[in-house]
């Protein structure tokens, strides 16, 4: 059959993209709509679920991109099964790190899009709250942390929860510093 092509039909089927790999979450969605025309609502809700499940999987991937690198002579740790518990929690979605250095360890952790994240807004996003919680106010990057015993929390575009936890506040910070709020007040999940 090729050589009754011409060069130029020949040339056009090779430069022709190939289909890309399967999109899991493009095949659950569509799995559910044709278990859905066939009527078994069972495997279609079955489906929706998982193209849920493999949505914020990808929502949580963009979320852990915001975690900071770890400073020299650190090491950075990204916990993958953070966002599963979220499905107890009121949905979401989560993106958690351990940095462990020298001189200890601590917990990095961001959530979005969660109702207990959005109550706490009320509370972290205005400073006249912070003052009256008795923690300290730590400005980071024009955003307002609140400083405990060995956590910092904030609200960052009032849907982020940023919460570091573990160290001494002064080990925690300089991650914290390399952290582009602006960019994450933007976050698309």
């Amino acid at each position: 059959m090729l050589k009754h092509l011409s060069a130029a039909a020949l040339a056009v089927l090779l430069a022709a993209p190939t289909p890309a790999a399967a999109d899991p979450f493009v095949e659950a969605l569509e799995t559910a709509l044709d278990a859905y025309r066939d009527g078994d609502l069972q495997y279609a809700g079955d489906e929706l679920a998982e193209a849920q499940r493999l949505l914020a999987d990808m929502k949580a991937q963009g979320l852990a991109a915001f975690l900071p690198e770890p400073p020299d002579g650190w090491s950075r740790e990204v916990d993958t099964e953070a966002a599963s518990m979220l499905g107890f929690m009121g949905g979401g979605v989560m993106a958690q790190a351990t940095y462990s250095g020298p001189d200890g360890r601590f917990d990095l952790s961001l959530m979005a899009d969660n109702p207990m994240v959005a109550q706490l807004a009320m509370m972290l996003g205005n400073a006249g709250m912070l003052a009256q919680m008795g923690g300290q106010i730590e400005r980071i990057n024009r955003v307002r942390f609140l400083r405990e015993d060995r956590s910092l929390r904030a609200i960052v575009g009032n849907r982020v929860l940023v919460t570091a936890e573990g160290a001494d506040p002064a080990l925690m910070i300089p991650v914290l510093e390399a952290m582009d709020f602006r960019a994450l007040e933007n976050f698309g999940g």
